[in-house]
């Protein structure tokens, strides 16, 4: 489970990260580009992913993880019932998402660590 709290935590640990409200919701901002949003009152987080990414986030748990319905989720914001979305994932996911509309110099400030697939 996700909390409104953690969400928060994991998204102004990224680089220039501002929470700014977005109509009756909260959203997390990078250089005035949302990646999140935050309903707390549904216990809902909207994240911007590539169509590819966010695929492989909504393969996990279809019931804890969706597309937003229409034209909105064809772009890949994407649904994250935080009551039922595994911590890891979900940072993860932010962590995607913001990646995905930070300009490159900061995007790349948070790339995972590189595996050694070496055997």
């Amino acid at each position: 489970m996700v909390t409104h709290e953690k969400l928060r935590t994991l998204a102004m640990a990224l680089t220039e990260v501002t929470e700014e409200p977005h109509f009756e919701k909260s959203s997390f901002r990078v250089r005035k580009k949302i990646f999140c949003t935050l309903d707390q009152q549904k216990g809902k987080a909207v994240l911007k992913l590539n169509e590819n990414d966010q695929s492989v986030f909504c393969a996990y748990d279809p019931e804890a993880v969706y597309p937003v319905a229409g034209a909105w989720g064809k772009k890949g914001w994407t649904i994250f019932e935080l009551s039922k979305s595994h911590e890891d994932l979900f940072a993860d996911a932010l962590n995607t998402a913001y990646r995905t509309v930070a300009p490159k110099k900061l995007a790349e400030l948070h790339l995972p660590p590189e595996e050694d697939f070496t055997l």
